[in-house]
């Protein structure tokens, strides 16, 4: 169970106050950092899938017999969900050869478009979020980085590829 909480809180990350979803989210960045310099985007799929598989059993396990399925210090569901909001920027710098940093825009957008789809749950992101069991809570945050990441796509053909920057 020690364990099992532990990732869940993202090894206390989860009980930073006010809004540890967003500090689950921000020590989401440098770790991504990292696992692109040790093997770029590739490297950032697979701590995606491992995330998500070890997010779901200690998300399930940390819940088992609690009312709230989705408590606040459960952040794991945030890293996963803003990393799959940043593959877009690392597979831009990985493509282009530029160092990752060089484009903090992208990190912003993937940031903020996170928060955002996070906070707000449109559509398929409520719908996972009413699941009520620990699949939802890890679904949830992957929709919402999904269409996090679609938006960082977007604004990089419109910034690099209308606008020829």
């Amino acid at each position: 169970m020690m364990i099992a909480r532990a990732i869940s809180q993202v090894f206390g990350v989860g009980l930073i106050k006010p809004a540890p979803g967003t500090w689950g989210s921000l020590v989401a960045l440098p770790l991504a950092y990292l696992l692109h310099l040790a093997g770029g985007p590739v490297l950032l799929v697979v701590a995606i899938i491992c995330a998500f598989v070890l997010g779901w059993w200690a998300t399930a396990t940390t819940t088992r017999g609690l009312e709230d399925h989705d408590p606040s210090e459960i952040v794991i569901d945030e890293v996963v969900g803003q990393w799959i909001a940043l593959l877009p920027v690392s597979l831009g710098a990985a493509m282009s050869g530029a160092g990752l940093l060089a484009l903090w825009p992208g990190w912003i957008s993937a940031f903020l478009f996170f928060r955002l789809f996070d906070i707000w749950k449109p559509g398929p992101v409520g719908l996972a979020d009413r699941r009520h069991d620990a699949l939802g809570v890890m679904l949830d945050d992957v929709i919402a980085g999904a269409l996090a990441s679609m938006c960082v796509l977007v604004l990089a053909v419109f910034a690099h590829g209308l606008m020829g920057v």
